[in-house]
């Protein structure tokens, strides 16, 4: 992929979260990641959304975290964008908003229940919350930022997740980064995660002691969509 084709990509992303009613203000960003040349491009930092383009998306080093050049300073949540591509292999594309129903229960510091069949198709479980972030993480030299990364990946393998299964995450106190393996997925998912974020809610609100459905009910909508027999859908070419 050229420079220009992942700006392009980056740029796009970004657009389609703020159409899909994702995002106050600034308050998101997406990433783009092209692994084979080890750089990926976020959007710039504190930018209004009205003036993004394709080249102000900011080129940064996949290994260092560092902005390529271009005079825009990137995301200042880059560095987690940073660790979850390290740390994740496949992720293609990041997604952080602060959507309205997504970020409550993070506030809240609650998992995510698989209530319905809408979140099996997606994700395979609970969306998980992190735990909070210590004071030390908060104020480290090693930065927020990074640690709000290391705070996810550390939940995921506490947990042991598969994070192409549960491409999402609930950062306690603070909001949901989604990702996926392209930019087209991951946007995708940042917006299934918002409808059932919201379904979640609704549900407990009807009936405070659901539960979620069945391990059997969860595997059977999962690995229809996404396992080895995948049977929904029409056959790629």
């Amino acid at each position: 992929m050229t420079d220009a084709e992942l700006r392009e990509q980056c740029c796009a992303a970004n657009l389609a979260i703020r159409r899909a009613g994702l995002l106050l203000l600034t308050w998101g960003n997406v990433s783009v990641c092209d692994r084979d040349r080890g750089v990926f491009a976020i959007k710039p930092s504190g930018m209004p959304y009205d003036e993004l383009a394709p080249h102000n998306m900011v080129l940064v080093d996949l290994a260092t975290d560092r902005a390529l050049g271009g005079g825009w300073r990137p995301s200042s949540d880059t560095p987690t964008h940073g660790v979850l591509y390290r740390a994740f292999g496949g992720v293609g594309a990041i997604v952080h908003t602060h959507s309205k129903c997504a970020t409550a229960w993070a506030q809240a510091g609650r998992d995510l229940p698989c209530f319905g069949t809408t979140h099996a198709d997606y994700f395979y479980g609970a969306i998980p919350c992190t735990a909070g972030l210590t004071d030390d993480e908060i104020n480290s030299g090693e930065g927020y930022e990074h640690n709000t990364g290391q705070a996810i990946v550390r939940e995921f393998q506490r947990r042991a997740l598969d994070p192409l299964g549960v491409p999402a995450v609930l950062v306690r106190g603070h909001a949901p980064f989604v990702w996926g393996c392209d930019a087209a997925s991951a946007t995708e998912h940042a917006m299934v995660l918002e409808a059932v974020a919201e379904m979640g809610l609704d549900t407990l609100a009807l009936a405070p002691e659901a539960v979620p459905i069945s391990a059997a009910l969860l595997d059977k909508h999962f690995q229809r969509k996404h396992g080895a027999r995948a049977y929904y859908g029409q056959p790629r070419a």
